[in-house]
């Protein structure tokens, strides 16, 4: 890859961290205030809770479409750590290969039901439900391309790097 790809793929990644960054903090900020107004000034307001729903929802599946690393995901690895690069090649081109197709057999009724619920709105905020859904659209699509070419690269390049417990963090 050329610098100026991968200068723009960083520049990229950290706005997306930015974008995760101010959405967890409207969600706190939220937060505070639904208990804010119901404790202090025992005045509940619900939009409150409807926007702390609507951007969990979107932190979960933005942030693992576009800022959670492939090695930063959770696995079940006991049989992957055990077996030789090989053996990890393999197993990650049939997981790949079922992830990516039972996606790709979703995608359809994913984006018939997204599309479909522009009849209904939130109770509070009055957002039309497909734009809630919309990032799970986003979300399928970026891990579609992900594993499109992460099993591109397992096929025709290295073989995927053993899982070493001793480095696992935070992400930090």
């Amino acid at each position: 890859m050329t610098p100026t790809p991968r200068r723009i793929g960083g520049w990229l990644y950290r706005r997306a961290e930015n974008v995760l960054a101010a959405m967890l903090a409207l969600m706190f900020a939220a937060f505070i205030l639904q208990i804010a107004f119901r404790y202090l000034l025992n005045l509940p307001i619900g939009w409150t809770n409807e926007i702390s729903v609507i951007l969990w929802i979107w932190i979960v599946l933005f942030g693992a479409a576009f800022v959670v690393r492939e090695e930063e995901e959770i696995r079940f690895d006991l049989i992957y750590s055990a077996v030789g690069s090989g053996g990890r090649r393999v197993i990650f081109l049939v997981s790949a290969a079922a992830l990516i197709v039972l996606y790709i057999i979703s995608l359809p009724a994913t984006w018939d039901y997204v599309t479909f619920m522009k009849v209904e709105k939130t109770a509070y905020l009055k957002i039309r439900f497909d734009w809630l859904y919309a990032i799970y659209i986003v979300f399928v699509v970026a891990v579609l391309a992900r594993y499109l070419w992460l099993s591109w690269q397992a096929a025709f390049g290295k073989a995927p790097e053993e899982f070493d417990p001793t480095k696992a963090g935070s992400g930090v």
